[in-house]
């Protein structure tokens, strides 16, 4: 909730500040690069010697940024403190998604992994209009601090409530080494499961970014235009339990694909949609492929995850595959736009899931998925 209070004011600061389009999107960009260069080194460390540490001190972490915000008064100092934001995040998500992971029991990991992205998916819905009200009524410094009580409390849950180090699962099986990052990168089926994610996010970086210049070539205003871009997020969140309850007894494999070929229809639907309802059901639409499909894809990385004795990692990588695809989305669509048109960024996406989809088929393969007792 703390990044979506923030993330969407962040353009608007920054512009008051003097900076230029190249240097909001570089404020971006800076976050994603020093996040993604650190993943696999953070979920290879928890999966080495726990995980509880690298929570809390990016919990820490992002709460001392929060503050940084507020005396970052030049572009350069909001681009550093941005930096070192992106390596707080590093430290959390990946490995507070291997912790559930750890603790997920066998048949449910589909529920149990719905259940943390829940926590996710609703928080960033939420977010944006908490942040937009916070800046309304006292300031942007309001939502900064907002962002940084979040983190010091999640910070402090975690110091004083989440078990000893020496309890955690990875450590109590310290006999057993994680996988090497040379063979998880062979493994087929895992490069499956980053792919799907790749080209699934690599739709949401498209919409994100381009939904609210369509909304704007329509003259929708700024209220139905928020509500058209957090839609698809917020329909997903709401089926993530229920389909992963789902996941836990069907098959995983043609779940996943099923969500993704909803995803290739809802993108390629905002290429016809012209008026806010169309838009509105391609959103909609959006969403449920995601809640469709995202469930059973994180239980099967679960399950990889106890296979490999790597759990960390594969969440790292999981993780690193989400970041790309939000970068290469919004490039790729903005590439689109510029040698085509703007409703020619839509089908790109399209094409792209499409194709993800079909590799994953390939690469996943048959009985590929099978978890393995320590």
């Amino acid at each position: 909730m703390g990044v979506g209070i923030v993330v969407p004011l962040l353009p608007i600061y920054a512009e008051s500040l003097g900076a230029s389009g190249l240097y909001i999107g570089f404020i971006f960009a800076v976050f994603s690069l020093s996040r993604t260069i650190l993943l696999p080194l953070f979920g290879s460390l928890s999966d080495r010697t726990g995980r509880k540490p690298y929570i809390s001190a990016g919990l820490l972490g992002y709460a001392l940024v929060s503050l940084a915000f507020i005396f970052s008064d030049t572009v350069a100092g909001l681009i550093t403190v941005r930096f070192f934001q992106g390596i707080a995040s590093a430290m959390i998500m990946p490995v507070a998604q291997a912790y559930v992971g750890d603790m997920t029991p066998e048949n449910r990991e589909g529920q149990t992994m719905g259940l943390f992205n829940l926590s996710v998916f609703g928080s960033l819905s939420i977010g944006p209009i908490v942040g937009g009200l916070l800046n309304d009524t006292w300031g942007i410094n309001a939502a900064f601090i907002g962002m940084g009580m979040l983190s010091f409390i999640g910070f402090l849950l975690s110091l004083f409530c989440l078990p000893p180090v020496r309890e955690e699962y990875i450590v109590r099986h310290q006999n057993v080494s994680p996988a090497s990052w040379v063979t998880l990168l062979k493994d087929r089926s895992l490069c499956g499961l980053l792919l799907l994610r790749f080209v699934y996010v690599f739709c949401i970086g498209t919409l994100w970014c381009f939904l609210p210049v369509l909304a704007g070539d329509l003259n929708l205003s700024s209220t139905r235009t928020g509500i058209l871009v957090m839609l698809g997020v917020f329909i997903s969140g709401l089926l993530q339990v229920p389909m992963g309850m789902v996941a836990d007894r069907a098959n995983k494999k043609t779940m996943a694909v099923s969500g993704g070929l909803i995803v290739v229809f809802a993108i390629l639907s905002f290429h016809w949609a012209d008026t806010f309802w169309t838009l509105f059901a391609a959103s909609v639409a959006f969403g449920i492929g995601g809640g469709i499909s995202m469930p059973p894809l994180m239980a099967l990385a679960v399950i990889k995850g106890y296979d490999t004795k790597s759990m960390g990692s594969v969440m790292s990588l999981l993780t690193m595959a989400h970041s790309l695809g939000m970068l290469f989305g919004a490039a790729a669509a903005g590439l689109a736009m510029d040698l085509l048109s703007l409703r020619h960024a839509f089908p790109v996406a399209g094409i792209i899931m499409l194709f993800g989809t079909a590799v994953f088929v390939i690469l996943t393969g048959r009985n590929r998925f099978k978890k393995q007792s320590l």
